[in-house]
């Protein structure tokens, strides 16, 4: 184990600032602590005084303990506000938002066009968020970046329900609407990262799979709630739905920020975080991870691109449907809702299967599964059968994408060490689903054409998001079977070790 290694390079007193040999504080017969100044007492760099908040937390008598449960619950019900807000955006974006922030003068397929591509600014900004958040997460806690994206995602989602139209300020209001998700689109890049390094973390050894599942078992429960909001609102009359209602269901965000912050400020940091964190060292986890796992970066960006699919099943297909084919929008809407109510259910069973088949084996069965089923779905809405494209879309989301999103969070986040992990996931997912949000919706909405009837320019779309996330995944190897520290041994090079030992700023003994 690399730590044990280092503890033996630098003698006992050094192994001190080394997460296997942190001890308990040494106590004295009388139950105090060591005096100042004796051979017990660390002095200089790092620690500046004699005792430090970590020394005291070492010194508690309870140790740190895995909390799964909480953790996953915390973690789940993050994405949940993150998909409510995606899936009220974009469904927002198909029906109401093109009428209201855009010209009436535009023809229906340019407007859904431009309003795609506010969706898209959103996602174009989260590298830019993920370099950011990531290093935070990773130095200061995976807690602290959960509670802050949090607030940021749920304050933008209460405030695009109070921006004002196109009918009253103009050209204003799509700049303003731009703005909003450009500071949103920052704040998500940090949630899903944290929270999946949170859960996995807190997670028993042969359950974590199943326990990081429940982290974006939110994109169902986010859907199916925002469906639940949504489709009594489109059904109202059209004077209605563009006057006052559409702006509900972005004020309902405001419950489930509410809801979340009293599960996640009690939560606390994995014990594995807590112990790396209690070395001090000179390089810092962003450079570490662009400098040693660069590779398992690109890797995860290219894996996260099947994304892709989702984010046209949910968005694009609506608008291809209601306003390409003039199908009940009602009804479209209860496609997504139905499919997000299976995969409820159908979702954690898979990342249960996770810990049995593996990370890699399940990804690909849901990425080549998803995207072939992608054409059948897009064309079966060309025939206006509603029993087919129930159940196609029941197949391609509630199906193999819930595989999908049942496997790549412990996927994803096994490729890296503790110390990089919220870095390397972040920006890796992040790069990957800004390319894969913004292609998504909006290349598949430009490939159907001007009147929204073409559907094998965007099934090609959703083959090729397939082909290069299953390329992608077909180059790394199986994490199931490895502990959480014996990944932290594979998942660096013998040259990483070394210079990471060598950029432990070590405590100088009296």
């Amino acid at each position: 184990m690399f730590y044990l290694e280092a503890c033996g390079k630098f003698g006992n007193e050094a192994a001190q600032a080394v997460r296997p040999c942190i001890p308990t504080p040494t106590v004295s017969d009388q139950g105090e602590p060591p005096e100042r100044g004796s051979s017990d007492e660390w002095t200089g760099s790092p620690a500046s005084s004699p005792r430090t908040a970590l020394e005291a937390k070492m010194a508690s008598p309870t140790p740190h303990k895995r909390t799964p449960a909480k953790a996953a619950i915390a973690a789940w019900i993050g994405t949940t506000l993150e998909y409510y807000d995606f899936a009220v955006y974009g469904t927002s974006s198909a029906l109401v938002l093109n009428v209201l922030f855009f010209s009436k003068q535009m023809p229906e397929g340019l407007s859904v066009l431009l309003t795609m591509i506010t969706l898209a600014v959103g996602y174009a900004v989260r590298p830019i968020g993920a370099l950011i958040l990531g290093p935070v997460a990773d130095k200061y806690g995976r807690k602290f970046v959960m509670m802050l994206t949090l607030f940021g995602i749920g304050g933008c989602t209460f405030v695009i329900g109070c921006l004002p139209t196109y009918s009253q300020v103009g050209v204003l209001a799509p700049i303003l609407l731009v703005v909003v998700r450009i500071v949103q689109g920052l704040c998500v890049s940090g949630e899903q990262g944290s929270a999946i390094t949170m859960s996995l973390e807190h997670a028993p050894e042969r359950r974590r799979g199943f326990t990081t599942s429940f982290t974006t078992l939110g994109a169902s429960s986010g859907t199916l709630l925002s469906m639940v909001v949504f489709i009594p609102i489109a059904s109202l009359p059209e004077k209605d739905l563009l006057g006052w209602a559409w702006r509900v269901p972005f004020w309902a965000s405001a419950v489930v920020v509410a809801v979340a912050y009293v599960i996640r400020r009690n939560m606390e940091e994995p014990p594995a975080f807590i112990y790396v964190q209690a070395i001090r060292m000179k390089i810092t986890p962003f450079r570490q991870a662009l400098q040693f796992h660069w590779r398992a970066v690109l890797r995860v960006a290219f894996c996260a691109l099947i994304a892709g699919t989702s984010y046209m099943m949910q968005t694009f297909s609506v608008a291809f449907a209601t306003g390409g084919y003039k199908l009940d929008k009602p009804t479209m809407l209860l496609v997504t809702t139905v499919s997000a109510v299976i995969a409820l259910g159908i979702t954690p069973l898979s990342g249960f299967l996770v810990d049995k088949i593996g990370r890699k084996s399940m990804f690909l069965i849901g990425t080549v599964g998803v995207g072939i089923t992608m054409v059948p779905y897009l064309w079966s809405i060309t025939t206006g059968n509603w029993t087919l494209i129930f159940l196609l879309g029941i197949v391609n989301y509630s199906l193999f994408y819930s595989m999908v999103n049942a496997s790549w969070p412990a996927f994803f986040a096994e490729m890296f060490p503790t110390r990089v992990r919220a870095t390397g996931l972040t920006v890796g997912t992040q790069i990957g689903f800004a390319i894969s949000g913004a292609l998504g919706p909006v290349l598949s909405t430009a490939l159907a054409g001007p009147d929204l009837k073409g559907w094998i320019g965007p099934s090609i779309l959703g083959l090729a998001f397939m082909v290069i996330a299953g390329g992608a995944a077909l180059t790394t190897k199986d994490t199931r079977a490895y502990t959480m520290d014996e990944l932290d041994d594979i998942q660096q090079t013998d040259h990483e070790k070394d210079v990471i030992t060598a950029s432990i700023l070590l405590p100088t003994v009296a």
